[in-house]
C-alpha cells in the first residue's frame, strides 16, 4: 500500500498562442508530457509543474493576489511536495510520475508583484516527468510510490 499525500485541487495547461492558463477539469499524458499543452514534448524533465496550494497562501499574507495557475503550473494540490527529491515517484490518477527537478523562480513573476520571485525562491514547484502514462482528474488523490535510491 502506498502513502496518500493529498490529492488534486485544480488542472491548468498552457494552449498555443496565448499567455492564459486554462483550468481543466482532467488531463490527458504520455511520456512527452500533456496531450494539448503547448509545452508537450519541449522537455521531458520540465513536462509537469506541481504547485502546492501554500504557495498562494504565502503570497496572500503579503497582500499578493493571483488567480490559481498564475504560478504556471499543471497541477495544483493541497499537500507541500518541495521537499521530495528528484527520482522520487508519485501516482496519481491512472499515472506515475517521477520528480525531476526543482522549479527555478522565473522573471515573469515579478510582472504579477515585484516581491514574488524571492518570496517563492523555494516554494514555486517541482518539475515531474510522466512515467506510466494514463489520466489525472481534478480531486484524485495523491500516492507516494517510491523515494530515490
Amino acid at each position: 500500500m502506498h502513502e496518500h499525500l493529498g490529492k488534486i485541487s485544480s488542472l491548468f495547461i498552457s494552449l498555443e498562442n496565448s499567455k492564459k492558463r486554462v483550468k481543466k477539469e482532467s488531463l490527458q499524458l504520455d511520456t512527452l508530457g500533456i496531450l494539448s499543452d503547448k509545452y508537450y514534448d519541449t522537455n521531458v524533465q520540465r513536462s509537469i509543474l506541481i504547485t502546492s496550494l501554500l504557495s498562494y497562501t504565502l503570497a496572500k499574507k503579503y497582500d499578493i493576489k493571483m488567480p490559481f495557475g498564475s504560478l504556471g503550473e499543471n497541477l495544483l494540490i493541497d499537500y507541500n511536495p518541495y521537499h521530495l527529491q528528484a527520482g522520487t515517484r508519485l501516482e496519481i490518477g491512472s499515472t506515475t510520475l517521477e520528480i525531476s527537478q526543482n522549479c527555478t523562480i522565473c522573471n515573469h513573476l515579478s510582472s504579477i508583484d515585484e516581491r514574488l520571485p524571492t518570496l517563492l525562491a523555494k516554494d514555486r514547484g517541482i518539475f515531474a516527468k510522466v512515467i506510466v502514462e494514463g489520466e489525472i482528474k481534478e480531486g484524485d488523490k495523491i500516492y507516494l510510490v517510491s523515494k530515490p535510491y
